[in-house]
């Protein structure tokens, strides 16, 4: 019986190609990243699929790749290579595609070409809901979310500011064209905003406030004093300790309707400098923000998981 199976099998291999669900694949890359603390720690090689099928969600990749355990009918994700949520330690699995938090679930979540795919494995007191983070870049940019990209507009004080120039230049490294604009002026379409300016003058726009009030309304563990220092936060929401004078902060924000604002602020001119040379690749990698600090990019939150 097991031989007179075998060829069916290659056969069934030969059709579906490198692709894991059925249906007609499109050419494109699609990766996972299984990681833990806010991004911290990364649990396992990324897993890259070079197709994508109209039946492959974010569920089915995983399921691909890890041993998953799941609830409620299959939609909730228990735990990853045996590694569980729990109620009493307040720790579970979230997932993000392309750096956004997603209102749908995994086994119902589609996935275009391009996507990154983080789930994370964090402690969630401080916050249910993390809607966007860095670690995908140079996604979002690249590709957007559902398999549409959007434009990208980079907001200064002066759009020939050095610092404005700067992230355009490390945006353009990869393939993602931006225009520049003057801090806080209107736009008539949808797209995904970069900030780009000191943090006296990012406090008095809505995303700056926002940051303020915490993680349990910006999904960033940290903020800024009213002195100007920037103070880091641990997994709980707590202030750990400040940043030094000169550094910088690269966070993602989710503002109502859903448009996804960056944020490259710094302390002082110094920090908003370190803030735009963070935007690469491997500094940000996994991420849910970065201190950007003379000695270094600090991942956020700091210590405390």
């Amino acid at each position: 019986m097991t031989r007179r199976l075998l060829p069916v099998l290659i056969a069934a291999l030969a059709l579906t190609g490198c692709g894991f669900g059925p249906g007609p694949a499109k050419v494109g890359p699609v990766q996972l990243r299984v990681t833990r603390d806010f991004g911290q720690k990364e649990l396992a090689p990324p897993v890259e699929r070079d197709r994508v099928r109209e039946s492959d969600t974010v569920m089915r990749l995983l399921q691909s790749s890890h041993q998953v355990v799941t609830r409620y009918g299959g939609g909730f994700v228990q735990s990853i290579d045996g590694l569980a949520g729990n109620k009493s330690g307040e720790h579970d699995w979230f997932f993000y595609v392309n750096g956004s938090e997603s209102s749908k679930g995994a086994a119902d979540y589609k996935l275009s070409l391009s996507d990154v795919v983080q789930w994370d494995y964090h402690r969630w007191s401080a916050t249910m809901h993390i809607p966007a983070i860095v670690g995908a870049f140079p996604q979002p940019f690249q590709s957007g979310a559902g398999g549409q990209r959007l434009p990208t507009r980079v907001e200064c004080e002066d759009a020939n500011a050095k610092e404005c120039s700067d992230v355009v230049h490390a945006l353009d490294a990869q393939d993602v064209v931006a225009t520049e604009a003057v801090l806080g002026s209107s736009t008539g379409e949808k797209s995904l905003r970069v900030i780009v300016a000191p943090w006296k003058l990012v406090k008095e726009t809505i995303t700056g406030r926002q940051l303020q009030n915490g993680p349990s309304q910006s999904g960033v563990f940290a903020r800024f004093t009213a002195s100007g220092a920037l103070s880091l936060l641990d997994g709980s929401g707590k202030v750990v300790r400040e940043a030094p004078p000169g550094s910088g902060l690269v966070a993602a924000l989710m503002q109502e309707g859903g448009g996804v604002v960056w944020l490259v602020t710094g302390t002082d001119a110094a920090g908003v400098d370190r803030a735009a040379k963070a935007l690469d690749p491997d500094v940000l990698r996994n991420a849910f923000a970065v201190a950007a600090t003379p000695a270094g990019p600090v991942k956020l939150p700091v210590g405390g998981f």
